[in-house]
């Protein structure tokens, strides 16, 4: 069973930037996708990047296009989520999560959360205006 466990997340200021970590063990090998999902109190886990290990395509949410990056080091079997120009709506607890999602799916599917069933405990970032 893959364990996942994320690290990287704390408090900084509007307009700061953070690099999240997923490292991934146990047979990861046998997942193909990697998301990073984030939820803020009383709201919704909503996902916001996702990468295939395979090609390297990357899909975002609209929210975070153009702020946010995700990348791999298949090597070090870690994905990163690198926050830039963060805003305190950002605030929220980040999960990374990973599976094995057919290619038969379309892969904007990677950020639905009902995708994955392998999950890691989160890492919290709060961003102060």
């Amino acid at each position: 069973q893959v364990q996942l466990v994320e690290s990287g997340g704390e408090s900084v200021q509007a307009g700061g930037s953070l690099r999240l970590a997923c490292v991934a063990s146990g047979y990861p090998g046998s997942m193909n996708c990697v998301g990073w999902f984030r939820q803020a109190p009383g709201k919704e886990r909503e996902g916001v990047a996702a990468i295939y290990t395979d090609d390297g395509s990357t899909y975002y949410a609209d929210s975070v296009k153009g702020r946010f990056t995700i990348s791999r080091d298949n090597a070090k079997e870690t994905v990163y989520l690198q926050l830039n120009s963060l805003k305190p709506e950002d605030t929220a607890m980040y999960y990374c999560a990973a599976d094995w999602i057919p290619n038969n799916r379309p892969r904007s599917w990677s950020l639905k959360e009902s995708q994955y069933n392998n999950w890691g405990p989160g890492t919290q970032v709060t961003v102060s205006s």
